[in-house]
């Protein structure tokens, strides 16, 4: 159990390395060299996990959709929300997500298939706007999965320019504004005076999710 302890360990402190070094330098310039500098590692402990930098680079991609879901809600667009506010929470405080969210949108990265955190978004949207249609919360022409890559695509550019101007530091307003523009050409009215939209909430769900044991959704 201590050995697989500590494989697991040495796992994570080399996927951390790998997305210090991703989210500085992006992925074409990033090299196995300074991840392993930075990591404070064996090239063959890198190796017994890791087999090449693609494989790193899957490696951040994945575990940014590891971490915490959240948890069953009465109303299902408020899920929606805090799916989003979450996750913008998480990259203005966790290096994983930034570095995961730099390799998405790293056109650079030729060989690194970048469709994975896309698709696994819009698939999360989308059953959770499902959910809110089986409610009667969305308005009569919407499509759950137009709606949902509709959103993904509106949070990565809106990320992206939040990241770009000030470096994350004003995303929770700006992802408050997009969804004020956004739900209400989704859910009805009515839905929409019942949601918690403030800037914090991304803080209060994580702190939700990290102190209290909940019942998760995918």
């Amino acid at each position: 159990m201590a050995k697989q302890d500590r494989a697991i360990r040495t796992r994570q402190t080399i996927l951390g390395a790998a997305a210090r070094v991703f989210e500085e330098h992006g992925y074409q310039a990033a090299t196995i060299t300074e991840i392993l500098t930075t990591a404070g590692v064996t090239k063959g402990a890198l190796y017994f996990h890791f087999q090449s930098k693609e494989d790193l680079a899957h490696g951040v991609l994945s575990e940014q959709d590891q971490r915490l879901t959240v948890p069953d809600r009465p109303c299902k667009i408020q899920e929606v929300v805090d799916v989003i506010m979450l996750h913008a929470h998480r990259l203005q405080t966790d290096p994983m997500v930034r570095a995961g969210v730099r390799l998405s949108l790293d056109q650079q990265a030729h060989d690194l298939d970048r469709s994975g955190p896309f698709l696994n978004w819009a698939t999360v949207m989308r059953e959770h706007l499902e959910k809110a249609q089986t409610q009667g919360e969305l308005l009569p022409h919407v499509q759950p999965a137009e709606s949902a890559d509709i959103l993904v695509g509106s949070f990565a550019g809106i990320q992206a320019m939040s990241q770009a101007l000030t470096d994350y530091h004003d995303l929770t307003d700006r992802v408050r504004t997009l969804l004020h523009h956004l739900l209400p050409n989704i859910i009805h009215a009515s839905i929409l005076t019942t949601l918690d939209l403030t800037p914090t909430r991304g803080q209060t769900v994580y702190n939700e999710l990290t102190t209290t044991p909940h019942t998760t959704t995918p």
